[in-house]
């Protein structure tokens, strides 16, 4: 199964639309918050150059806000591999 990582900050309202999108959707992740790990936040702006929350890491692939298009279809190809 594919594996789902959301960075988030607690105050993110788009966070919270994509927490629910998954828990709705019944999609596992692991919800990793960037006010409280450094080293999170130093990593995804190292691979991503984003400063912003929410990112998605589905895989090896990284979506950068609640971009629901590109995690549907990050999540169908990981379905069909």
């Amino acid at each position: 199964m594919y594996k789902v990582i959301l960075f988030s900050t607690s105050s993110c309202p788009w966070c919270r639309r994509a927490k629910r999108y998954f828990k709705e959707n019944r999609i596992p992740f692991r919800e990793v918050n960037v006010e409280k790990d450094a080293e999170a936040a130093r990593d995804i702006v190292r691979r991503t150059g984003q400063t912003g929350v929410p990112v998605i890491k589905i895989g090896q692939r990284w979506i950068v806000g609640f971009d629901r298009p590109a995690i549907e279809r990050e999540l169908e190809r990981r379905r069909l591999a």
